[in-house]
């Protein structure tokens, strides 16, 4: 085989390579937001993908541009290896998260307020995130009968219902009694979730000084416990719900430039 039939059979493995990852990455952002969700971990993996469809598909005409130059072939190998990095990046940040979806309370003190955090009820009916939250809260709610459980989350956007009543009637069906439960309706982002619940709790005579445990998923455990301790709970507990295989790697992409984000904006 010549150098020159090399570089092609090279190349077609790269476009068809290209080619699958690039639509794999499309259908799984179509698929989702056909559902209803639409969130940033799932329009970069599109965008991605539709990228690598139209590089494959204008595989030569790439090529030729990269020829021209020296310059451009640079560019071309230093967008490839930034790439790289960043995948690296992503790579480290999803394997914190698979490892660390627990904060443990120190010490023996009885837990006093249960808070599960919102995350989003299209067509008001509890997604399935949420209700691996639910039920995660409802198995803390059975072990410290005597916690107040406070549910955190506003109207989502173009909905009349709110959140917090959603996850509310949830637990309450499932022999949560109704005195026990909290309902916060205002917040739109973790931030105002906990601080928001503080101050409904601080009413119901739980101290921020009390032992509490922050119930979200599995990706958002990390960044929940150190938000909650800024709106200033003391002992902070962090419980994980695990993530619908479907939705996983979006939500934690989504996370991974949440976490960026409120690294920034000194949200903890």
């Amino acid at each position: 085989m010549t150098a020159m039939q090399e570089m092609n059979t090279s190349a077609r493995w790269r476009r068809i390579a290209l080619a699958l990852f690039g639509a794999v990455l499309l259908a799984d952002a179509i698929a989702l937001m056909t559902i209803g969700l639409f969130n940033f971990g799932i329009v970069l993996p599109g965008c991605i993908g539709a990228s690598f469809l139209l590089l494959a598909w204008q595989w030569p005409l790439v090529a030729h541009w990269r020829a021209a130059s020296h310059r451009r072939q640079q560019l071309w190998q230093a967008a490839w290896i930034a790439f790289a990095l960043w995948l690296a990046t992503v790579a480290v940040f999803f394997y914190n998260i698979h490892h660390n979806t627990e904060v443990a309370i120190p010490g023996n003190s009885p837990v006093k307020a249960i808070i599960i955090l919102g995350s989003g009820t299209p067509n008001c009916v509890a997604s399935p995130t949420l209700v691996a939250r639910l039920d995660q809260g409802l198995k803390h709610a059975q072990q410290w009968p005597q916690a107040k459980v406070a549910v955190s989350g506003g109207q989502d956007f173009g909905l009349r219902c709110r959140e917090a009543d959603i996850m509310a009637e949830y637990l309450i069906a499932r022999g949560v009694a109704a005195d026990r439960v909290i309902r916060e309706g205002r917040s739109t982002s973790t931030e105002e979730n906990l601080m928001f619940s503080r101050h409904l709790l601080e009413e119901q005579g739980v101290a921020a000084t009390d032992p509490i445990v922050v119930v979200t998923s599995d990706f958002h455990v990390q960044r929940a416990v150190r938000i909650a301790r800024k709106a200033g709970f003391v002992e902070v507990a962090g419980a994980g719900a695990g993530t619908p295989l479907y939705l996983r790697y979006n939500a934690w992409l989504r996370e991974y430039f949440a976490a960026i984000s409120g690294w920034v904006l000194r949200e903890y």
